[in-house]
């Protein structure tokens, strides 16, 4: 601290009676000894600020940084508790100093307030601005007596050493945290393209798994298909020929079983081959309305109540009409076998953010949490006796579309099935 004691005028007189490499030295060896390691930069700028104190024996020294009117204590020589110090740099010393870019000394700020007014307590100043090598000035280093004080061209020059060393850190601590920015959105890209590579690749890989799987169903179910009928045919004739109920009995279950050969034999199919689309433009609520009322003749819809939700506009969509209604037969069939008589389906229609969606949805148990993310696989099926390859099928459909697919089921809600159609197919 600067007093006015005898002691301390005749250590000064000492000073000034060294030779000026004798008094350049322990600056040097102060300057030698800082150490800045990349990403540190508080305890590097802490030991600036004292380290300029202790050698010009300063009451207060803060490292500050500027930016649109406001002032943040970087670093400071004395502790200012705990938090950010963020300051207004309106009507301040240092204001002066980052505006004009120049070293302001006062003796007593008291005594000239058109250089702007010290922290309270403080009458002398001295404030160096922290420039770039690019001539950018980021702060200062602010330096506070409590008593007046004429700083010398040689103090100034010291301050001004040691604000290069705080302003090359500053700098450099800031090209580092805009490359480590810049390498985190490198890696987000990268892992972005990454998964959209891996989605684009396991896509070409499941359209020639399904390419292949097509060419073999179609033969297998050509070859298959022929005997089935003649079988059938035979079926149908004892049928008409057999006296016993117990032989008729044995001859109906038969045929029930032949149905349901010739229904899988249908959808391996349907869900094998290629999804070309006939496009057109219609409009949706009204596609829905007419085919609720057809669905609710469906011998799964008996004894259940069919509830249709329309749009509060008309909602028009390019896509193709018949596989849509596909789409919608599979999604109510399996929402009405999962209920109880006097139970409800319910289809709602709405415009969102992403585009169109219908959701069908139904109460009764909830999907079964082992079976969840294998439903839209093919021949995965919760019930007896399905082929489970109906979400398979709508899975396909929709995409095919440029849509998407998605199933909620729980407890409370039970099980909803949303198909969203994205923009670009509206």
């Amino acid at each position: 601290m600067i007093t006015n004691d005898p002691t301390h005028s005749g250590q000064k007189k000492e000073q000034e009676n060294l030779l000026p490499w004798q008094r350049a030295q322990p600056i040097l060896e102060v300057l030698s000894s800082l150490s800045y390691n990349t990403g540190e930069l508080d305890g590097y700028l802490y030991e600036i600020a004292c380290s300029v104190g202790n050698l010009l024996q300063l009451d207060w020294t803060v490292v500050t940084l500027s930016c649109e009117g406001q002032g943040k204590v970087m670093a400071s020589s004395l502790d200012l508790g705990e938090g950010q110090h963020i300051f207004s740099v309106h009507g301040t010393l240092m204001n002066r100093v980052v505006q004009t870019g120049r070293t302001l000394c006062v003796e007593d700020a008291s005594q000239h307030p058109e250089y702007g007014c010290p922290p309270a307590g403080y009458v002398s100043y001295l404030g160096v601005p922290l420039r770039t090598y690019h001539g950018e000035v980021l702060g200062t280093i602010c330096s506070f007596c409590e008593q007046p004080r004429l700083f010398t061209g040689e103090e100034v020059r010291t301050v001004e050493l040691f604000a290069e060393r705080a302003a090359t850190a500053i700098d450099n601590y800031n090209m580092y945290r805009k490359q480590q920015q810049f390498n985190q959105f490198l890696e987000a890209e990268v892992s972005k393209r990454t998964e959209e590579l891996r989605v684009a690749q396991a896509q070409l890989i499941e359209r020639e798994k399904l390419a292949a799987i097509g060419e073999f169903a179609s033969t297998i179910v050509h070859e298959i298909r022929n005997p089935v009928t003649t079988i059938l045919m035979g079926l149908n004739y004892f049928k008409r020929v057999c006296v016993s109920d117990e032989a008729r009995e044995r001859v109906s279950l038969a045929l029930e079983e032949t149905d349901r050969l010739q229904n899988l034999l249908k959808e391996i199919l349907l869900y094998a081959k290629p999804q070309v689309l006939r496009l057109e433009k219609w409009e949706l609520n009204g596609l829905l309305a007419e085919m609720f009322g057809l669905l609710a003749q469906m011998p799964q819809a008996r004894l259940r109540r069919l509830h249709f939700i329309p749009a509060s506009e008309d909602i028009y969509i390019k896509g193709d009409k018949d596989k849509l209604k596909q789409v919608l037969i599979n999604l109510v069939t399996n929402a009405c076998e999962a209920i109880e008589s006097g139970e409800t389906v319910t289809c709602r229609v709405e415009r969102q953010a992403e585009g169109v969606s219908f959701t069908v949805h139904n109460g009764g148990n909830p999907i079964p949490a082992e079976i969840f993310p294998k439903l839209t696989q093919p021949f995965c099926s919760t019930k007896s006796g399905g082929t489970g390859l109906g979400l398979a099928i709508v899975r396909r459909i929709v995409e095919a579309h440029g849509g998407c697919l998605s199933i909620e089921s729980d407890k409370k809600k039970g099980t909803q099935v949303t198909v969203t159609i994205l923009p670009q197919s509206v």
